[in-house]
């Protein structure tokens, strides 16, 4: 009678155990990936199908630009622009409003009070600060709002880029 385990650690004398165990992770890795996950898609979009328009404010400070009032009216004009969230293009949104910001600066009082006044530094000029609300089509989900595969949360660091510009803002507001 032929023994199943000989003194090598063989089965009925051809297959190592270890190679054959080997082999049996292999297998199950190779199904793992390409059977288990399926056409889910990413986990971001995971429990919701619909999409709808989201509206994302972003917060731009001390952005240089020669001519702040030209470049806000250039992007209110052209109104799309590619968008970029955690280094990964989202593709493009609509550019609903821009609001520039007033450079201010604290002015201590000769009483021990505070008061703001505009920015008297020459270079503050060519630096402004501004509200852009953005329009894209995404999901809301259980864990928040998703745009192009991409979380999208009060505070999450945006890039916009365009024909002759690039720059960051920080989302405050999610609609």
């Amino acid at each position: 009678m032929m023994k199943i385990l000989d003194s090598k650690g063989r089965l009925f004398g051809k297959v190592s155990v270890l190679d054959l165990g080997a082999g049996c992770v292999i297998l199950l890795v190779l199904i793992g990936i390409f059977i288990v996950p399926g056409p889910r898609g990413s986990v971001a979009q995971v429990g919701s199908s619909s999409t709808q328009a989201l509206e994302i404010d972003l917060l731009v400070r001390g952005l240089s630009v020669r001519n702040p009032q030209t470049f806000l009216q250039e992007l209110q004009e052209n109104n799309k622009t590619d968008i970029i969230i955690r280094n990964q293009p989202a593709g493009q949104v609509e550019i609903k409003s821009t609001q520039e910001l007033p450079r201010t600066i604290p002015v201590p009082q000769p009483n021990g009070t505070v008061i703001a006044l505009s920015d008297p530094r020459p270079e503050a000029i060519y630096s402004t600060d501004m509200i852009i609300t953005l329009v894209g089509e995404g999901q809301v989900t259980d864990k928040g709002a998703v745009l192009a595969n991409q979380k999208v949360k009060i505070g999450t660091s945006v890039e916009l880029d365009g024909p002759n510009y690039n720059f960051r803002g920080s989302i405050i507001d999610v609609r």
